[in-house]
């Protein structure tokens, strides 16, 4: 038996499995509390600090010298790619040290292979986010290129989170404009949910659903206050996806944050055409599938357009009929996943046609 099945709860098919994060700690100056925040989750002896170059120049360094002055041992990782070898990686790297946690500075991609890696080993982990690319930096689920599965895994919710807003300020825009595509996009995931539910019997949360579209909500009518140095936006941002996170906690899987809209994401990173961010990619999938489910497709890319995300395959630096494509493969790379794409089995054509009424090509 594997590491990770052990790790599985054991329960039956009609439970599901859900885990928090104990403590979240949102604020400006925050990551000085992070050598208290470790004393009173009882954390002692020694840490293994997963960050990039840029978020170890940013914030972890700061962090391993606040936890070396509380006395704790602290030893540093740096991936630059999250890659199934990266995990592999730093796995390795915690058999060594073997420390009593893993806290991960950076980005979605930095939290995601702490987030795997930690699993794997059988440690919690912290998540210390620097920007707010994606919902990664609270939910249990992680997304590493090169695996089997072009998708999120189940792994682990983080033990805590710790968000300094005036670090995540410094971060590029982009990446906030990616955040707040993933959360748009949970407007689809959501419509995908319900009607997997609806023609498929498939578990439906009411109150997992519910999360994810106030987050969307929220996004959406107060989009004028996302922009740079507003720190009530980042904020606002900051917290619907954190919320987004605990939605999927709570539904045991990545349902309510994740439809047509991100396998369509999936499948142009598959192609491997140049390609934007997760995030972005998602809120021109949504586009789609809201025009896909007869939705108001046309409040997504005016959201979309408010907070300066692409809206266009040109702006996502895709060529046209890579979009078309993209939408042929995304029901296929999760069969199982009942969507919109699915219902429709939609031709060349047809997706085509879908994609120049939305203004998309």
């Amino acid at each position: 038996m594997t590491t990770q099945q052990r790790k599985l709860v054991n329960l039956p098919s009609t439970y599901h499995y859900m885990q928090f994060p104990r403590e979240v700690i949102i604020g400006k100056g925050t990551l000085k509390r992070i050598p208290e925040l470790l004393k009173r989750l009882n954390i002692t002896g020694a840490a293994l600090i997963i960050a990039g170059k840029t978020s170890y120049e940013i914030a972890g360094e700061r962090v391993k010298e606040l936890l070396s002055q509380s006395g704790m041992s602290i030893d540093t990782f740096l991936v630059q790619k999250v890659t199934s070898r990266e995990v592999l990686m730093v796995e390795k790297q915690i058999k060594s040290w073997r420390p009593s946690v893993v806290i991960a500075v950076g980005g979605g991609t930095k939290i995601d292979a702490a987030k795997l890696s930690s699993f794997y080993q059988n440690i919690p982990f912290i998540s210390v986010p620097t920007t707010l690319s994606h919902d990664g930096i609270a939910s249990p689920l992680a997304s590493v290129k090169g695996s089997s599965k072009p998708y999120s895994v189940m792994a682990q919710a983080p033990l805590a989170i710790i968000a300094d807003i005036e670090i995540i300020a410094q971060s590029p825009w982009p990446l906030i404009i990616s955040g707040c595509g993933d959360v748009i996009s949970k407007y689809t995931a959501v419509k995908d949910w319900w009607l997997a539910h609806s023609e498929k019997k498939e578990y439906y949360g009411e109150y997992a659903a519910s999360l994810a579209l106030m987050s969307t909500k929220l996004v959406t009518e107060k989009a004028s206050l996302i922009k740079p140095n507003n720190h009530e936006g980042l904020r606002l941002l900051l917290e619907a996806l954190i919320s987004c996170g605990v939605a999927m906690s709570i539904a045991g899987s990545s349902r309510p944050c994740s439809g047509s809209e991100h396998l369509f994401s999936h499948a142009l990173d598959i192609i491997d055409c140049p390609h934007a961010m997760h995030g972005e990619q998602c809120g021109v999938g949504s586009i789609l599938a809201a025009y896909l489910h007869k939705a108001n497709w046309k409040r997504i890319k005016d959201t979309l357009k408010k907070i300066g995300a692409p809206t266009t395959a040109k702006e996502l630096g895709v060529k046209s009929n890579d979009i078309i494509k993209a939408l042929e493969m995304a029901p296929k790379i999760r069969p199982e996943r009942y969507t919109i794409l699915h219902k429709l089995n939609l031709n060349f054509e047809e997706y085509k046609k879908a994609a120049e009424i939305t203004g998309i090509l």
